[in-house]
């Protein structure tokens, strides 16, 4: 499949006015593809703040990363688009060699397929009869569009064939078969459970093709990494097991066999576990979101942990840094020791762990960002960041800092648009969001 250009025209036609919450009122009227004309920059007293930034020269860092992952690797990717849920960073995923994108929501469905999506690898199950009908429909009237959807049961599978009955859309829905984890999310709790399944999904042909196996070893993220280590071998032992299981009956469709989990933590057990698994044509799909713009917290010690893991990894060369932050202006510093700014959590991810501060700007002193250290956000409010450190620092009403975050799906669906900002902090662009 050749590279496909996205209908990205009426984003950068979008006129930016008061409805996105970073826009300066002297740029209202201003196209979303002008924004680099404006001169923006962290010094101007004009840049309203809070905002949220994205490093173009990091950005460009971590795709040329992934590239040599998957090149040393073998294996291919169709990035979750969840994570960022904007058109121009999926096209630039695909321009990256991307196989697809990931969606997980009905809502995704739409986003992706009103771009220009070609090929969606549904990582979940559709159980609503009005979203089946939808992807039918959009199938019967695209006929290059290639979509996959999960089953994890016969009751899942009994709803699929009764809307393809009643509707039929030309050509095989095509379905991965999910495996899971005992007390864990979706997914057949095992490789007996699995194979029933395989066989009644092979019995629905022609309507229904099984395409492969996949899972989410997402599951087990946690902190210190090693210890789900031994629960995600497991379930790719499950995976590899069932797969050649199914292989040897003749269960999967023709074609390319597909083989799919890897999320953003342990993408590189996933090669190591599914790399070599089937004879013959098949393929590793990792799903990973978070690698483009990374974060300063959890994905960067989940990094760590993938490079302590595979040493050979250095030869890749610089790896994953966080291209996402938060700048926003010190509003008050009440106590010693203690400085409220002015975002909060209505602007930044918590839902694992605070932001991080990174570094300071005093507008008419600094060109560039200082290194801040010492300090923690202890708590935030929705607008107001409580950040503790020694009781003697340099920061003061006015100042800026740069907050790094954990998490960047929750960042980002905070912001319908985030500035893209070169080394220097000038504006060079604008992200348009779809949540």
């Amino acid at each position: 499949m050749n590279t496909p250009s996205l209908h990205l025209d009426a984003i950068f036609e979008t006129r930016l006015d008061w409805k996105f919450k970073i826009v300066p009122p002297h740029l209202y009227g201003l196209r979303l593809g002008e924004i680099a004309t404006a001169a923006l920059t962290l010094d101007d007293e004009a840049f309203a703040l809070p905002a949220a930034l994205i490093r173009e020269d990091v950005l460009t860092g971590n795709s040329i990363w992934m590239r040599r992952f998957l090149a040393h690797s073998g294996a291919s990717i169709a990035p979750h688009g969840k994570t960022t849920m904007a058109p121009q960073l999926f096209q630039r995923q695909l321009d990256d060699g991307a196989w697809g994108l990931t969606a997980a929501t009905p809502a995704h469905l739409r986003v992706y397929r009103r771009h220009g999506v070609p090929r969606i690898l549904y990582a979940n199950q559709l159980v609503g009869l009005a979203d089946i009908r939808w992807v039918l429909d959009e199938m019967a009237r695209d006929p290059t569009f290639d979509f996959y959807c999960l089953v994890d049961s016969e009751a899942g599978l009994e709803r699929l064939c009764r809307a393809i009955a009643e509707r039929p859309a030309g050509r095989p829905l095509q379905v991965l078969l999910e495996v899971g984890a005992s007390g864990g999310r979706t997914g057949v709790r095992g490789v007996e459970q699995g194979l029933a399944l395989a066989e009644r999904i092979a019995d629905a042909a022609p309507g229904i093709a099984l395409r492969g196996i996949e899972a989410f070893e997402g599951i087990f993220a946690g902190h210190p990494a090693e210890r789900q280590q031994p629960q995600v071998e497991a379930m790719l032992d499950t995976v590899r097991t069932l797969a050649l299981a199914c292989h040897a009956r003749a269960l999967f469709c023709a074609g390319e066999i597909i083989l799919s989990a890897g999320g953003s933590a342990f993408f590189d057990l996933v090669v190591a576990g599914l790399g070599v698994t089937l004879p013959g044509s098949s393929r590793l799909i990792l799903r990973s979101g978070c690698y483009l713009t990374h974060d300063s917290v959890h994905y960067h010690h989940l990094a760590e942990a993938i490079a302590a893991r595979n040493p050979g990894l250095a030869v890749l060369g610089t790896g994953l840094r966080p291209a996402l932050e938060i700048v926003a202006q010190v509003q008050s510093c009440p106590e010693p020791g203690r400085v409220i700014v002015a975002f909060g959590k209505r602007d930044a991810s918590y839902d694992i762990d605070l932001p991080l501060p990174r570094w300071w700007l005093r507008r008419g002193t600094h060109r560039q960002p200082q290194p801040l250290d010492g300090f923690r956000v202890s708590s935030l409010n929705d607008q107001h960041a409580f950040v503790d450190g020694p009781s003697s620092h340099p920061l003061a009403v006015g100042d800026l800092v740069g907050f790094g975050i954990s998490h960047p799906c929750t960042t980002f669906d905070k912001w319908p648009l985030l500035w893209t900002v070169d080394s220097s902090y000038r504006v060079s662009g604008a992200i348009r969001t779809f949540f």
